[in-house]
């Protein structure tokens, strides 16, 4: 398992704790951006730089995802994407995006962005809450703890 974020809008408490997570179980993490990620120096995590563009991290990101890896996402099209590669994806907040629920999600977002396109205000999210990361965190934690076998040495 490996786990790759959309870093260009991740929050940096979440950043942090897929760091922590990463080095504390020997998962190789890789944050993928248009510009450059600052990151603590491990050899689990690595970052590349896509060149600007739309969609650039999006599609390196789909390039790159294999079956079982993590996808940390709030992109519903790239979540789309990375299951049907076999992978898993997990929002900021901690909200998982399954085959059971993907198309939904991708409904409402078409839907949303036609109400945007009329000139409907719809408002953004709302900031990420102490209580998102910590829904974070414990999701991260189980999908870890499901899907990879921690190496010895690794703490």
């Amino acid at each position: 398992m490996n786990i790759l974020v959309d870093a260009d809008a991740c929050p940096g408490t979440i950043r942090d704790i897929v760091c922590r997570a990463g080095m504390k179980r020997g998962i190789p993490v890789l944050f993928v951006a248009n510009q450059p990620v600052n990151l603590p120096a491990s050899p689990w995590l690595s970052s590349f730089q896509v060149p600007q563009g739309f969609d650039q991290a999006d599609d390196e990101i789909v390039r790159r995802a294999q079956t079982n890896d993590l996808v940390i996402t709030a992109d519903i099209p790239l979540a789309s994407e990375v299951l049907a590669k076999g992978a898993h994806a997990l929002t900021p907040r901690g909200e998982r995006y399954t085959e059971a629920n993907i198309k939904q999600r991708l409904q409402m977002r078409d839907f949303m962005e036609t109400m945007r396109a009329t000139g409907e205000r719809t408002g953004g999210p709302p900031p990420l809450s102490q209580t998102d990361r910590k829904a974070f965190a414990d999701q991260l934690d189980r999908l870890l703890t499901r899907y990879h076998t921690k190496l010895p040495g690794s703490d």
